[in-house]
Protein backbone atom coordinates (compact mmCIF):
# COMPACT_ATOMS: atom_id res chain seq x y z
CA UNK A 1 0.00 0.00 0.00
CA UNK A 2 1.73 3.49 -1.16
CA UNK A 3 0.30 5.29 1.09
CA UNK A 4 2.06 3.21 4.16
CA UNK A 5 5.43 4.83 2.63
CA UNK A 6 4.83 8.06 4.03
CA UNK A 7 5.48 6.52 7.69
CA UNK A 8 8.42 5.32 9.41
CA UNK A 9 9.12 1.95 10.54
CA UNK A 10 8.73 2.65 13.96
CA UNK A 11 5.42 4.14 13.61
CA UNK A 12 4.28 1.72 11.74
CA UNK A 13 5.39 -0.85 14.09
CA UNK A 14 3.43 0.90 16.73
CA UNK A 15 0.57 0.32 14.90
CA UNK A 16 0.37 -3.39 14.77
CA UNK A 17 1.32 -3.14 17.76
CA UNK A 18 -1.43 -1.04 19.06
CA UNK A 19 -3.95 -3.45 17.24
CA UNK A 20 -2.40 -6.49 18.23
CA UNK A 21 -2.99 -5.47 22.08
CA UNK A 22 -6.34 -3.78 21.06
CA UNK A 23 -7.27 -7.92 20.03
CA UNK A 24 -6.08 -9.19 23.42
CA UNK A 25 -8.21 -6.67 25.32
CA UNK A 26 -11.21 -7.17 23.57
CA UNK A 27 -10.85 -10.80 23.55
CA UNK A 28 -10.70 -10.91 27.65
CA UNK A 29 -13.83 -8.37 27.58
CA UNK A 30 -15.61 -10.76 25.26
CA UNK A 31 -15.13 -13.65 27.34
CA UNK A 32 -15.34 -11.91 30.67
CA UNK A 33 -18.18 -9.12 29.84
CA UNK A 34 -19.78 -11.08 26.65
CA UNK A 35 -19.23 -7.96 24.87
CA UNK A 36 -18.12 -8.92 21.54
CA UNK A 37 -14.64 -6.58 22.43
CA UNK A 38 -16.58 -3.91 20.03
CA UNK A 39 -16.96 -1.94 22.66
CA UNK A 40 -13.04 -1.24 22.66
CA UNK A 41 -11.99 -2.43 19.15
CA UNK A 42 -14.52 0.85 17.61
CA UNK A 43 -12.98 3.59 18.95
CA UNK A 44 -9.48 2.42 19.33
CA UNK A 45 -10.04 2.11 15.40
CA UNK A 46 -11.86 5.76 14.93
CA UNK A 47 -8.57 6.96 16.72
CA UNK A 48 -6.23 4.93 14.44
CA UNK A 49 -8.00 5.61 11.00
CA UNK A 50 -7.85 9.56 12.48
CA UNK A 51 -3.80 8.88 12.73
CA UNK A 52 -3.90 7.35 9.17
CA UNK A 53 -5.73 10.44 7.66
CA UNK A 54 -8.70 8.49 6.39
CA UNK A 55 -11.66 10.91 5.69
CA UNK A 56 -14.01 11.82 8.47
CA UNK A 57 -16.87 11.02 6.27
CA UNK A 58 -16.23 7.00 6.37
CA UNK A 59 -13.97 6.79 9.33
CA UNK A 60 -16.28 5.55 12.24
CA UNK A 61 -18.25 3.12 9.59
CA UNK A 62 -14.96 1.67 8.90
CA UNK A 63 -14.44 1.66 12.49
CA UNK A 64 -17.94 -0.06 12.64
CA UNK A 65 -17.76 -2.74 10.19
CA UNK A 66 -14.15 -3.58 11.08
CA UNK A 67 -15.32 -4.17 14.25
CA UNK A 68 -18.36 -6.21 13.31
CA UNK A 69 -16.17 -8.38 11.08
CA UNK A 70 -13.76 -9.25 13.98
CA UNK A 71 -16.57 -9.99 16.48
CA UNK A 72 -17.56 -12.99 14.08
CA UNK A 73 -15.31 -15.46 15.49
CA UNK A 74 -14.60 -14.02 19.03
CA UNK A 75 -18.11 -14.27 19.46
CA UNK A 76 -18.46 -17.64 18.26
CA UNK A 77 -15.25 -18.89 20.66
CA UNK A 78 -17.14 -16.69 23.73
CA UNK A 79 -20.31 -18.15 23.23
CA UNK A 80 -18.70 -21.75 23.08
CA UNK A 81 -16.84 -21.42 25.94
CA UNK A 82 -19.55 -20.58 28.30
CA UNK A 83 -22.04 -22.98 26.85
CA UNK A 84 -20.04 -25.43 28.06
CA UNK A 85 -19.47 -23.90 31.32
CA UNK A 86 -23.47 -23.43 31.83
CA UNK A 87 -23.59 -20.00 31.33
CA UNK A 88 -25.64 -19.67 27.97
CA UNK A 89 -29.33 -20.07 28.04
CA UNK A 90 -30.80 -21.56 25.00
CA UNK A 91 -34.36 -20.52 26.13
CA UNK A 92 -33.57 -17.20 26.40
CA UNK A 93 -31.72 -16.68 23.40
CA UNK A 94 -34.15 -18.44 21.33
CA UNK A 95 -37.21 -16.20 21.31
CA UNK A 96 -35.09 -12.98 21.21
CA UNK A 97 -33.57 -14.01 17.97
CA UNK A 98 -35.93 -12.94 15.41
CA UNK A 99 -36.12 -9.76 17.01
CA UNK A 100 -32.59 -9.17 16.54
CA UNK A 101 -32.20 -10.61 12.94
CA UNK A 102 -34.66 -7.74 11.91
CA UNK A 103 -33.09 -5.07 14.30
CA UNK A 104 -29.53 -6.16 12.07
CA UNK A 105 -31.41 -5.42 9.00
CA UNK A 106 -32.74 -1.94 10.26
CA UNK A 107 -29.10 -0.81 11.36
CA UNK A 108 -27.74 -1.89 8.46
CA UNK A 109 -30.10 0.46 6.32
CA UNK A 110 -29.62 3.71 8.76
CA UNK A 111 -25.66 3.58 8.93
CA UNK A 112 -25.76 3.87 5.25
CA UNK A 113 -28.21 6.79 5.97
CA UNK A 114 -26.31 8.27 9.44
CA UNK A 115 -22.79 10.46 8.80
CA UNK A 116 -19.86 9.56 10.63
CA UNK A 117 -19.54 11.92 13.74
CA UNK A 118 -23.47 11.08 14.15
CA UNK A 119 -22.37 6.97 14.37
CA UNK A 120 -19.81 8.26 16.93
CA UNK A 121 -22.30 10.07 18.58
CA UNK A 122 -24.38 7.44 19.01
CA UNK A 123 -21.88 4.79 20.03
CA UNK A 124 -20.63 7.66 22.87
CA UNK A 125 -23.88 8.17 24.63
CA UNK A 126 -25.87 5.09 24.65
CA UNK A 127 -22.38 3.32 26.09
CA UNK A 128 -22.64 6.06 28.79
CA UNK A 129 -26.12 5.53 29.32
CA UNK A 130 -25.83 1.76 29.87
CA UNK A 131 -22.39 1.87 31.63
CA UNK A 132 -24.75 4.56 34.03
CA UNK A 133 -27.47 2.09 34.85
CA UNK A 134 -24.30 -1.03 35.43
CA UNK A 135 -22.70 1.43 37.91
CA UNK A 136 -25.56 2.13 39.64
CA UNK A 137 -26.67 -0.67 42.52
CA UNK A 138 -29.33 -1.87 42.75
CA UNK A 139 -29.58 -1.93 39.04
CA UNK A 140 -33.40 -1.26 37.17
CA UNK A 141 -35.70 -4.24 37.22
CA UNK A 142 -37.78 -4.93 33.95
CA UNK A 143 -39.54 -7.72 35.55
CA UNK A 144 -38.93 -11.41 36.22
CA UNK A 145 -37.85 -12.89 32.93
CA UNK A 146 -38.21 -12.26 29.07
CA UNK A 147 -41.47 -10.38 28.42
CA UNK A 148 -44.88 -11.60 26.18
CA UNK A 149 -44.02 -12.06 22.13
CA UNK A 150 -44.46 -8.56 21.79
CA UNK A 151 -42.15 -6.86 24.29
CA UNK A 152 -39.43 -9.69 23.08
CA UNK A 153 -39.29 -8.68 19.76
CA UNK A 154 -39.36 -5.24 20.28
CA UNK A 155 -36.33 -6.40 22.86
CA UNK A 156 -34.58 -8.31 20.09
CA UNK A 157 -35.17 -5.68 17.57
CA UNK A 158 -33.67 -2.28 19.75
CA UNK A 159 -30.72 -4.76 20.84
CA UNK A 160 -30.15 -6.10 17.12
CA UNK A 161 -30.63 -2.43 15.66
CA UNK A 162 -28.20 -0.42 18.14
CA UNK A 163 -25.68 -2.91 18.43
CA UNK A 164 -25.22 -3.32 14.18
CA UNK A 165 -24.70 0.78 14.32
CA UNK A 166 -22.75 0.75 17.20
CA UNK A 167 -20.13 -1.85 15.95
CA UNK A 168 -20.57 -3.88 18.90
CA UNK A 169 -21.75 -7.68 19.47
CA UNK A 170 -24.75 -7.26 21.48
CA UNK A 171 -23.54 -7.62 25.05
CA UNK A 172 -22.96 -4.37 25.80
CA UNK A 173 -26.84 -4.44 25.55
CA UNK A 174 -28.30 -7.44 25.86
CA UNK A 175 -26.30 -7.79 29.23
CA UNK A 176 -27.48 -5.25 31.28
CA UNK A 177 -31.10 -5.87 30.13
CA UNK A 178 -30.81 -9.05 30.95
CA UNK A 179 -30.00 -8.69 34.00
CA UNK A 180 -32.94 -6.41 34.47
CA UNK A 181 -35.12 -9.16 33.64
CA UNK A 182 -33.40 -10.73 36.66
CA UNK A 183 -31.13 -13.20 34.58
CA UNK A 184 -27.80 -14.50 37.03
CA UNK A 185 -25.60 -12.03 35.46
CA UNK A 186 -22.89 -14.89 34.16
CA UNK A 187 -25.42 -16.38 32.27
CA UNK A 188 -26.43 -12.65 30.59
CA UNK A 189 -22.89 -12.48 29.49
CA UNK A 190 -23.38 -16.05 28.37
CA UNK A 191 -26.24 -15.50 25.96
CA UNK A 192 -25.05 -11.95 25.04
CA UNK A 193 -22.04 -13.69 23.81
CA UNK A 194 -24.19 -15.39 21.93
CA UNK A 195 -26.09 -12.63 20.64
CA UNK A 196 -23.34 -11.65 19.01
CA UNK A 197 -22.67 -14.06 16.68
CA UNK A 198 -26.23 -13.11 15.30
CA UNK A 199 -25.26 -9.73 14.88
CA UNK A 200 -22.04 -9.29 13.60
CA UNK A 201 -22.30 -11.52 10.34
CA UNK A 202 -24.98 -10.18 8.58
CA UNK A 203 -23.98 -6.70 10.42
CA UNK A 204 -20.42 -7.55 8.62
CA UNK A 205 -21.89 -8.28 5.34
CA UNK A 206 -23.92 -5.51 5.30
CA UNK A 207 -21.16 -3.09 5.67
CA UNK A 208 -18.91 -4.73 3.00
CA UNK A 209 -21.55 -4.57 0.64
CA UNK A 210 -23.20 -0.53 1.88
CA UNK A 211 -19.41 0.37 1.96
CA UNK A 212 -18.12 -1.48 -1.78
CA UNK A 213 -18.37 1.24 -3.89
CA UNK A 214 -17.56 4.04 -1.45
CA UNK A 215 -14.62 6.49 -2.29
CA UNK A 216 -11.79 7.60 0.04
CA UNK A 217 -12.13 4.04 2.16
CA UNK A 218 -8.33 3.04 3.90
CA UNK A 219 -6.81 0.76 1.36
CA UNK A 220 -7.02 -2.91 1.52
CA UNK A 221 -10.73 -2.55 2.75
CA UNK A 222 -13.78 -4.49 1.71
CA UNK A 223 -16.00 -2.15 1.60
CA UNK A 224 -16.57 -1.43 4.66
CA UNK A 225 -14.25 -3.86 6.35
CA UNK A 226 -10.37 -3.27 7.08
CA UNK A 227 -8.68 -6.63 6.37
CA UNK A 228 -5.67 -5.17 7.50
CA UNK A 229 -7.47 -4.12 10.79
CA UNK A 230 -8.86 -7.56 10.71
CA UNK A 231 -5.99 -10.14 10.12
CA UNK A 232 -4.29 -8.52 13.22
CA UNK A 233 -7.10 -8.12 15.80
CA UNK A 234 -8.81 -11.65 15.27
CA UNK A 235 -5.82 -13.65 16.04
CA UNK A 236 -5.08 -11.95 19.50
CA UNK A 237 -9.09 -12.36 20.33
CA UNK A 238 -9.20 -15.86 20.13
CA UNK A 239 -6.58 -16.46 22.57
CA UNK A 240 -7.20 -14.25 25.07
CA UNK A 241 -11.15 -15.34 24.66
CA UNK A 242 -10.87 -18.11 27.23
CA UNK A 243 -8.87 -15.75 29.78
CA UNK A 244 -11.91 -13.66 29.85
CA UNK A 245 -13.79 -16.63 30.12
CA UNK A 246 -12.41 -17.91 33.13
CA UNK A 247 -12.47 -14.72 34.95
CA UNK A 248 -15.98 -14.30 34.48
CA UNK A 249 -16.85 -17.41 36.38
CA UNK A 250 -14.66 -16.23 39.15
CA UNK A 251 -15.40 -12.81 39.85
CA UNK A 252 -19.03 -12.20 41.21
CA UNK A 253 -21.79 -10.72 39.79
CA UNK A 254 -20.91 -7.06 41.37
CA UNK A 255 -17.72 -7.19 39.85
CA UNK A 256 -18.32 -8.35 37.00
CA UNK A 257 -21.12 -5.23 36.74
CA UNK A 258 -18.32 -2.48 38.22
CA UNK A 259 -15.63 -3.69 35.60
CA UNK A 260 -18.86 -3.35 32.73
CA UNK A 261 -19.62 0.02 34.07
CA UNK A 262 -15.98 1.12 34.30
CA UNK A 263 -14.88 0.38 30.61
CA UNK A 264 -17.91 1.26 29.26
CA UNK A 265 -17.71 4.74 30.27
CA UNK A 266 -14.15 5.07 29.41
CA UNK A 267 -14.63 4.35 26.10
CA UNK A 268 -17.98 6.51 25.65
CA UNK A 269 -16.06 9.53 27.70
CA UNK A 270 -13.38 9.35 25.25
CA UNK A 271 -15.52 9.23 21.86
CA UNK A 272 -17.92 11.76 23.18
CA UNK A 273 -14.63 14.03 23.79
CA UNK A 274 -13.05 13.54 20.83
CA UNK A 275 -16.49 14.68 18.65
CA UNK A 276 -16.27 17.96 21.39
CA UNK A 277 -12.78 18.90 20.51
Amino acid sequence: MEFLQDYSLVWLSGLVLALVVTGIVAGILAGLLGVGGGIVIVPVLYHLFTLLGVDEAVRMHLAVGTSLATIIPTSLRSARSHYLKGGLRPDLLKPLLPGVVIGVFIGILLSSLFSGPVLAAIFGVVALLVSFNMAFKPSFSLGDGLPGPLGTAGLGTFIGTVSTLMGIGGGTLSVPLLSALRVAMHQAVGTGAAIGIVISIPGALGFVMSGWSVADRLPGSLGYVNLVGFALIVPATLISTPWGVNLAHRLNATRLKQAFALFLAITAIRMLYGLIG
